[in-house]
């Protein structure tokens, strides 16, 4: 068990109320570390060290570009050698299992950092082609003090997300990770102390929602980037209005994953396994919507099954364990809940359904990976978020009706498309209501790859050149080359 605290303008602090949080594993109820609870004389704290370092012009300014690039390259490297205590941390907070922190999260959070740190100095805007003899062109410039408030189910990984786009192009940063998971947050921290990034440039706040309300309403924030739920992300908007200030909202999901009778079927019964049971489908893209052409449904349904039903539970430190604890008893809740309806709307299941037995599950937040057939795309349990191990299976006779199924929602944020046929693939992706669309694979993500949703999966993006696009705001400069210019009112 640790004792963590805060990082406040370079400093590590305690909450000014003095009181502390605790850390357990969702998958035992092991204390794994106290946090400071913060509230909002300490968000004022951070905000206010942010706002410093940036007015203060040592980071922000753009002659500082390469010295931004090798801080930023240089903890993309730390995180890479400290991929086996990041990954233990993560997957204990959290309740995923090991191989996915280990091969994947830390790695890609890692990633991140070097993708970035060589984008910081090249940042630019453009010339601006005139018919008179004069010069106008823009200026990148970073936006000032950027809030983040990231999830539990990517902790790390999501932070990154943020953090290395937003310091590259010259922001400061408030970042607030999950109550149930703020460690690894910390620890990046601590990385950005020891490659010796500025103080007040990278601050962390740990705490309840009303951390995260604090800073979504805060005057001195200038952006803030959020990924969590649709409802807390409407919350967000109207805190914001005040200020106006600057959002980036990367919301719920309700992944479909469209399989055609000419598609492998072998690759495409690994990408859904994928897609719907990764982290316990605790993910925002996870594929719990499968649309299976009727001609090969029966066959799919006879193979995907036994797959589901061979997926290990277990601890998430487990090598063995493909499928963890969910992070909580209220989340445990939800996906019973939607089981429960599922079965009143008429829902049959294949498999799941139920908490695990056993006493290794007893403590833990334990549910099996579940599989509905005969509901329809317009009941809850495919219309709603559920955020746990549960797929509902649905026939579709045509392209034109997996098409509708798939954007019949009010969420567009990922979805797959299996065929062998690439002028079907491209020609579905392309009416697919969706920001981000496989063919032939899933949760596939990059990221040198713009990543964000349609309607209400939010809006802005991470990831890619558009990320630093999102980061930045643009200064149009005009000089006049004429010595005799006629004015209006002379």
């Amino acid at each position: 068990m640790q004792s963590y605290a805060a990082y406040i303008d370079g400093k590590w602090i305690q909450s000014e109320s003095g009181n502390i949080r605790e850390i357990r594993c969702p998958a035992d109820q092991d204390l794994v570390a106290t946090v400071p609870e913060m509230g909002r004389s300490d968000v004022d704290l951070a905000v206010m060290a942010a706002k410093t370092a940036f007015l203060k012009e040592e980071w922000s300014s753009h002659m500082n570009a390469p010295t931004r690039g090798k801080l930023l390259r240089e903890m993309g490297r730390i995180l890479h050698e400290q991929v086996d205590e990041l990954a233990a941390l993560e997957s204990l907070t959290s309740g995923k299992p090991i191989l996915e922190t280990s091969l994947i999260d830390i790695h890609m959070a890692a990633d991140c950092f070097e993708y970035y740190a060589d984008l910081a100095a090249h940042i630019a805007g453009r010339q601006v082609p005139l018919a008179q003899q004069a010069l106008d062109f823009t200026l990148r410039e970073p936006i000032g003090v950027i809030g983040m408030i990231v999830p539990f189910n990517f902790p790390l990984l999501l932070a990154s997300f943020k953090v290395a786009p937003a310091l590259a192009a010259g922001n400061t940063v408030v970042l607030k990770p999950s109550e149930f998971t703020p460690l690894t947050a910390l620890e990046l921290a601590k990385i950005a102390e020891e490659v010796d990034v500025p103080e007040g440039v990278f601050n962390v706040v740990t705490g309840s929602a009303e951390v995260g309300k604090a800073l979504s309403e805060h005057a001195d924030v200038d952006k803030l980037s959020f990924t969590g739920s649709t409802n807390t992300a409407r919350s967000i908007v109207q805190g914001s209005a005040a200020s106006l200030k600057r959002l980036t909202l990367e919301l719920g999901g309700k992944g479909p994953n469209l399989l055609f009778a000419d598609g492998d079927l072998d690759q495409a019964i690994n990408g859904v396994m994928t897609g719907a049971f990764m982290n316990q489908g605790e993910v925002c893209i996870a594929g719990t919507r499968i649309f299976v052409q009727d001609s090969i449904f029966d066959e799919f349904i006879e193979r995907f099954i036994p797959r589901v039903k061979q997926l290990q539970m277990g601890h998430p430190l487990d090598w063995n364990t493909r499928v963890g604890s969910l992070i909580s008893k209220t989340q445990l809740d939800k996906v019973e809940y939607f089981v429960k309806i599922g079965l009143e709307q008429g829902g049959r299941l294949l498999c799941g359904g139920n908490r695990p037995q056993g006493e290794e599950y007893d403590k833990g937040y334990f549910f099996e990976p579940t599989v509905f057939v005969d509901l329809t795309n317009d009941c809850e349990v495919c219309q709603e978020e559920i955020f746990g191990p549960v797929v509902v299976v649905i026939p579709f006779a045509d392209e034109e009706e997996a098409i509708r199924f798939a954007n019949d929602s009010k969420y567009g944020l990922a979805g797959g498309i299996w065929t062998k046929d690439i002028k079907r693939g491209l020609r579905v992706a392309r009416r697919l209501k969706l920001g981000t669309i496989w063919i032939n694979n899933y949760n596939l993500l990059r990221v040198e790859a713009p990543f964000g949703g349609y309607k209400m999966s939010g809006y802005g993006r991470e990831l890619g050149l558009e990320a630093l696009a999102d980061y930045t705001q643009v200064k149009n400069v005009y000089v006049e080359l004429e010595d005799e210019i006629l004015y209006l009112y002379d």
